[in-house]
């Protein structure tokens, strides 16, 4: 499949068109491994709701003749909720200092033609541009190596993140709960990813 796709920015009050489709993406890519999440737009509108009211929020979506198939989202780790928050807190990297990725969703078949390197552009150039952040961060939801759940051919993003100069820190550790279909509620660990952000032109 090679049709062609195109990248579109979105930023604070401009993202609130583009709620839906990324609360779809979401729902879509996360009843994947690892996630196995059991989305509802319901809980979609609250998660969100924090990328609506925060002026500084970003979305880098792609598109294939005009329908969104991917999506990378970003705003202010203090724009978040305080669960967010908390492990930086602990280590004592101040909540204003850090630039916040909050997922990027893809459809299956426009993987691997480059979108993820693009949605890290998008989100690192427009949190330089900002010019009040010292780290970007994202945080992974942690999975046993041996979970039987695990597909046979999952290839983990963990080698695009370390080529990008992310740099998982162990300990920085938040739980968050999410519905697993056939299990109910399950309570997660989600470990973060940062990266020193240089100040560049």
């Amino acid at each position: 499949m090679d049709s062609p796709h195109t990248i579109g920015l979105f930023r604070g009050p401009e993202i609130s068109p583009w709620l839906a489709d990324v609360a779809r993406l979401r729902i879509d890519v996360f009843r994947a491994w690892p996630y196995l999440y059991e989305g509802s737009f319901d809980y979609e509108r609250k998660y969100l709701a924090a990328y609506a009211e925060s002026r500084d929020s970003l979305f880098v979506l792609a598109f294939d003749d005009g329908a969104v198939v991917g999506a990378s989202t970003g705003l202010p780790l203090a724009d978040d909720t305080v669960e967010f928050h908390e492990p930086f807190a602990a280590q004592g990297i101040p909540v204003e200092s850090v630039f916040y990725f909050g997922e990027s969703v893809l459809l299956p078949a426009y993987r691997g033609r480059g979108l993820g390197h693009a949605f890290f552009d998008g989100r690192e150039a427009h949190a330089r541009a900002l010019g009040r952040f010292a780290w970007t961060a994202f945080c992974a939801v942690d999975r046993a190596d041996d979970d039987v759940r695990r597909p046979a051919d999952y290839r983990p993003n963990d080698g695009l993140w370390n080529k990008r100069g992310y740099q998982r820190k162990a300990g920085m550790t938040m739980r968050l709960l999410w519905k697993e279909s056939g299990r109910g509620e399950v309570e997660h660990g989600l470990t973060f990813w940062l990266r020193a952000l240089e100040q560049g032109p």
